[in-house]
């Protein structure tokens, strides 16, 4: 398992960086007012092209599955021609677009009895608004999540500390605990739980979930602190370190029949658990990650400190 960490700390490290730069020279206000999505498409294509082959040459047997691939991506040479460009400035050697396409092609794989997931980037629009955004990366053997890699280049190292320093790497390994890194690969310390952080962490974007719902438990609950709305697995790692102490994502009401994708909760669920806090979905059954590509037999996620589960879903449960 350390060699699986640390090649995985390594390529998120270093897809994050790739994704820094894209942010930082692609990214303009013009862009997002013209909903140009081509920054974020050439951050998510580099991303995952970085990590599928630091994988790919670390453990070629292994199995990985990415939210993306490189077919619109090879009917495009203006942009595969960008992503490349960047892929290049992490990679010794020449670098072609044949190579970059074939290494984001290795996120292509099914479900077995072990596989890697990957977002290579969570929280589009966080990312177009220079806000909050996710690398993740999960390795799963039969159904339990054993290692979670979560970078969040744009995570401030404390949320209750006015300009504070940027930049955080969550890891987790399955009875190790979870410790905080900074994007240097400065060690930030071990972290766990609160059972005082009387607030709500929520999606950014409204659309994501059911605010509505989320903002009544949280009432419920006597956690009266304005919610913590992110964007990105971000917000486990905020509930993991102890700055909240409910994460909720229920289905937005107008599509009840949307089922979470497993890149979306995989590296968050271990980085809370082994923090000490509890993750299921809205009806209390443990995640499936072998159900596919999405979490089918699942509705929602609740992630919390522990202490407020079983309440959570108490409240879900007379809804």
């Amino acid at each position: 398992m350390n060699s699986k960490k640390q090649i995985a700390i390594e390529a998120v490290l270093k897809a994050g960086e790739l994704c820094q730069q894209v942010q930082d020279e692609m990214v303009s206000t013009d862009a997002i007012q013209k909903s140009d999505r081509s920054p974020v498409t050439v951050a998510d294509f580099g991303s995952q092209a970085l990590i599928c082959k630091a994988i790919g040459d670390a453990f070629p047997a292994d199995t990985i599955i990415a939210e993306e691939d490189a077919q619109s991506l090879k009917h495009n040479t203006t942009l595969l021609d960008r992503v490349t460009d960047y892929v290049k400035r992490f990679v010794k050697g020449e670098v072609q677009n044949q190579n970059v396409c074939e290494w984001i092609d290795r996120g292509s794989g099914e479900i077995e009895e072990s596989f890697w997931t990957l977002d290579p980037i969570d929280g589009t629009k966080g990312f177009l608004r220079r806000d909050q955004y996710a690398i993740a990366l999960a390795w799963i053997v039969e159904g339990e999540v054993q290692l979670g890699v979560l970078g969040c280049p744009n995570l401030p190292h404390r949320l209750d500390v006015t300009n504070s320093e940027r930049g955080c790497l969550f890891i987790a390994v399955r009875g190790e605990g979870t410790t905080i890194y900074t994007t240097k690969g400065t060690l930030l310390g071990e972290i766990s739980v609160s059972e005082n952080a009387s607030r709500l962490a929520e999606s950014f974007e409204s659309t994501h979930g059911d605010s509505n719902t989320h903002t009544k438990i949280a009432n419920e609950l006597g956690l009266n602190k304005p919610p913590l709305q992110i964007d990105s697995q971000a917000k486990y790692g905020i509930v993991a370190r102890g700055e909240a102490s409910l994460y909720i994502r229920l289905p937005n009401p107008a599509y009840p029949d949307y089922r979470e994708c497993i890149w979306d909760h995989a590296a968050g669920l271990i980085i809370v658990e082994e923090a000490g806090g509890k993750v299921t979905d809205a009806n209390g059954k443990k995640l499936n990650f072998l159900s596919g590509r999405r979490m089918t037999e699942n509705r929602g996620v609740v992630a919390t400190n522990g202490t407020l589960h079983e309440q959570v879903l108490s409240i879900l449960s007379s809804m």
